[in-house]
C-alpha cells in the first residue's frame, strides 16, 4: 500500500534507455523498446491509481529521426500497436489521451491511430495522458510564435497566459515533477517552457528496469521538497 504523500498534479517522464538495456542483455534494440512498453503500461496504470491528473511521456524526439532507419521504423510501428492495444484500456480508465508534437510529419497509418485514440477518449475526465511524439520544446515555441503572428494579435497583447494557450499544451498546467531515467541530468529540448519551476528526479535505472517501486520512490522524493516559485 503506497503511503499518504503530497502528489504532483503534473508528472513528465522523459524514459531513457530501451537501447543500453537491450546490449546489456544481448538482444536487438527492438527488444529494449518493447520491454520499455510494458514498463510504460505499468507505470500509466500506476499513476492512474495514484490519481495523478496530467501525465506527459516522451515517446520520441524530433531529434531521433537522426538514428537508422530500421530503428525508426520500428519505433513508429511500436508506437502503433501500443496505441491500438492500450487505447480501450485506457478509454476503460477514464483517460483522456492527447498528442503534442508535429503530428503531420508521422505516416498516414500512424496519423489515423493516433487521432482515433484521441477522438475515442476525449470524452473522459480522468487523467489526461499527454502522448509526446515527434516532439521537440524549441519548435513547439516557434509554433506558438508563428501562429500568434499569423493570426496578428498585437505585442502589448502578449504576455504568458496567452501565449500559454498557443502551446501544444494548452489548457493543462505546467508540469511539476520530470522524473528521466538511465543517468541522464539534462533537459534534451523537452517542454521548456513548462519545466520552469518543475521539480527534477534523475535515476540511474534504465527504463525497462523502472518499477512501481522507483517511481514511488521519485513520488516521496518530489513530496519532501519545498517549492517555493522564486520566492523565500
Amino acid at each position: 500500500m503506497a503511503q499518504a504523500i503530497t502528489l504532483p498534479a503534473h508528472v513528465a517522464i522523459v524514459p531513457d534507455g530501451n537501447r543500453r538495456w537491450a546490449d546489456l542483455q544481448g538482444v536487438p534494440k527492438l527488444l529494449g523498446h518493447r520491454a520499455g512498453a510494458i514498463t510504460m503500461h505499468n507505470v500509466v496504470d500506476y499513476l492512474i491509481d495514484r490519481e495523478i491528473k496530467y501525465l506527459t511521456l516522451w515517446g520520441f524526439s524530433t531529434d531521433n529521426w537522426k538514428r537508422s532507419q530500421e530503428e525508426i521504423e520500428s519505433l513508429l510501428q511500436l508506437l502503433g500497436t501500443w496505441i491500438e492495444k492500450d487505447a480501450p484500456w485506457l478509454n476503460t480508465r477514464g483517460v483522456r489521451l492527447r498528442h503534442i508534437g508535429q503530428i503531420g510529419e508521422l505516416t498516414q497509418y500512424l496519423q489515423l491511430t493516433i487521432n482515433h485514440a484521441v477522438a475515442l477518449t476525449q470524452n473522459n475526465s480522468g487523467m489526461t495522458l499527454n502522448l509526446a511524439f515527434n516532439y521537440s520544446g524549441r519548435a513547439e515555441i516557434i509554433n506558438a510564435l508563428r501562429r500568434l503572428l499569423e493570426e496578428g494579435v498585437p505585442s502589448q497583447q502578449v504576455d504568458e497566459s496567452l501565449f500559454c494557450r498557443y502551446l501544444y499544451t494548452d489548457g493543462i498546467p505546467d508540469v511539476d515533477l520530470v522524473i528521466r531515467t538511465a543517468g541522464e541530468v539534462r533537459l534534451s529540448n523537452f517542454m521548456l517552457w513548462q519545466t520552469a519551476y518543475s521539480e527534477f528526479y534523475f535515476t540511474p535505472t534504465l527504463w525497462p528496469e523502472f518499477s512501481t517501486k522507483e517511481l514511488e520512490k521519485a513520488l516521496l522524493s518530489y513530496s519532501e521538497r519545498l517549492r517555493r516559485f522564486g520566492g523565500d
